[in-house]
């Protein structure tokens, strides 16, 4: 994996931020049988069926071993084949592998039906998790085609993910339990030498080793992570897979008039930054731009949040670190389309520098905004990136923010809403989402909502009604894009830090939400499919 290079310490924590590489999970294609493979567990998929637990396609020779009667013994230890259920039992006699692990599918599906793709990545994050301390699994989940080789291969990669950075090497404190990740992943079932299979698991390595990548930036505190230390991992990570990087400092930032990143920054000790990451193909005629909300800390400046919401928002930045991986993603997979991602980072605190209410900020567009809310700040340093981002005449525009606490109001922790200026746009972007297994919902912007923004001072504020917010921050960045250019906003406030325990194969923490999303928007670019 290519993981984050070590910033300088920041703050008080004289820590220093050293990724673990040992404990990325290695991805592989394997035919071997299942009896003679030497591993430390086989994974299977057990389904729920009419008459009880039904052992799903892939399990046939753990079956044959049991005599044909699994789903017996299954269902004697308490097995139904519920969605993330869990059944260990001793491997059959002759196995080199000790143990079967079981792992729960769901409903059984219908006669000549696949089991969905989603499913799959879900059972496997599950078995993964459990299998935190081992040194190889096998995993012989059902698998048709592909398609479904690569998504079992995302769950069980994101499954084992585990950041442990912080916590004290002598107590080998990993995994959440003690102990480190499943270290290697041998799926059954695939065609090693298929072309199409091949393709399928080194898109699920580079997919999911950057997107892990953005949950370290999320989960790494912002002592230690704040604007300048975001954009020196940019930067590493930029020149090692042949992306351009720019980097706009505070002093660049002034001069180009980037008023709405420095507003939100002025605060802070440590200085905000644009940064402008650019891969470019040589077979590309579409351009796709991405841009990221990257509030490395947000206090909510001199509008201060009030206690117990304040613990959680080194996330705010899940926007930037979303778009920074779908980039380098995007690089490693040598898509043939052009993907520009533009971070704006800051840090949102209250000082005598501090932007206040009622302040009017000048933005990059040179619109004059009146900031009612210095906790509305997210909308303030992605209006200057969306022009910024308009100014290249893009064919598209994605954006990504935890932006509101209305957005989580309205449709709850784990579905990101999707707002936008061009409806058949938005469909298609909802639906990129759903195809990779990522719960969104399209949002309407309300003309009669843009109203409540009108100020009597500048030409728009900052905020608007607060009965629909989310929609009131989407109507506001809007106002940002270039005319003409098809442009969606996801606000991934719910989704993007998961406060409860792991699911799936979703960890407690920075969960990366939306990067597969913006992954396959830039694959459909490329082939002329989006929108």
């Amino acid at each position: 994996m290519s993981g984050p290079v070590d910033p300088p310490a920041f703050g008080h924590s004289g820590l220093q931020w050293k990724r673990d590489f040992t404990t990325v999970t290695a991805l592989t294609l394997s035919t071997a049988a299942v009896p003679g493979l030497r591993a430390d567990a086989i994974v299977i998929g057990v389904a729920k069926g009419a008459k009880g637990p039904v052992v799903a396609p892939g399990a046939e020779a753990v079956d044959h071993a049991y005599d044909g009667r699994l789903a017996g013994v299954l269902e004697t230890l308490g097995a139904c084949g519920a969605e993330g259920e869990v059944t260990k039992l001793p491997a059959p006699s002759g196995f080199k592998a000790p143990l079967v692990v079981a792992v729960g599918l769901g409903a059984e599906p219908e006669e000549d039906e696949a089991y969905d793709a989603e499913v799959l990545r879900r059972a496997a994050g599950v078995a993964a998790r459990t299998l935190a301390g081992s040194r190889k699994a096998a995993f012989a989940l059902p698998v048709t085609d592909a398609a479904d080789a690569g998504a079992i291969g995302e769950g069980a990669l994101l499954g084992a993910y585990s950041f442990d950075t912080y916590k004290e090497q002598g107590r080998n404190a990993r995994g959440g339990n003690g102990k480190a990740p499943l270290a290697e992943v041998a799926l059954l079932g695939g065609r090693p030498r298929d072309k199409a299979y091949k393709a399928a698991v080194e898109r699920a390595v580079a997919v999911c080793e950057e997107l892990n990548r953005a949950r370290d930036l999320i989960n790494t505190p912002p002592n230690d992570l704040n604007p300048q230390a975001f954009a020196t991992i940019a930067q590493a990570a930029a020149k090692e897979h042949g992306v351009k990087v720019q980097v706009l400092d505070e002093k660049a930032l002034a001069k180009g008039g980037y008023g709405g990143i420095l507003g939100v920054g002025s605060g802070s000790a440590s200085a905000p930054r644009l940064v402008k990451l650019s891969y470019t193909s040589s077979k590309a005629d579409k351009h796709l731009a991405l841009v990221g909300k990257g509030i490395t800390y947000d206090s909510g400046g001199i509008s201060l949040k009030p206690a117990g919401h304040n613990e959680t928002m080194k996330c705010d930045m899940s926007g930037a670190a979303a778009v920074f991986a779908a980039v380098i993603a995007a690089a490693r997979l040598g898509l043939e389309v052009n993907v520009t991602g533009w971070l704006a980072l800051a840090e949102n605190m209250p000082s005598g520098s501090a932007t206040r209410p009622g302040d009017v900020l000048r933005m990059y567009s040179g619109k004059t905004v009146e900031v009612l809310n210095t906790d509305a700040e997210g909308r303030l340093v992605l209006a200057d990136a969306l022009w910024a981002a308009s100014e290249e005449k893009p064919d598209a525009i994605v954006d990504v923010a935890t932006l509101t606490g209305a957005m989580m109001l309205a449709l709850g922790s784990r579905t990101f809403g999707v707002m936008g200026n061009d409806d058949a746009f938005r469909t298609a972007v909802y639906e990129a989402a759903e195809e990779v297994g990522e719960a969104a919902w399209p949002m309407p912007l309300p003309e009669h909502l843009r109203k409540g923004m009108d100020s009597a001072t500048a030409d728009i504020a900052n905020m608007g009604e607060r009965m629909g917010g989310g929609l009131v921050a989407g109507l506001f960045l809007r106002e940002f894009v270039g005319e003409g250019i098809p442009w969606a906003h996801l606000d991934i406030a719910g989704p993007a830090f998961n406060e409860q325990g792991p699911f799936g194969y979703t960890p407690k923490g920075g969960t990366g939400s939306a990067v597969r999303t913006l992954v396959r928007l830039a694959e459909l670019t490329a082939a002329g499919d989006l929108g």
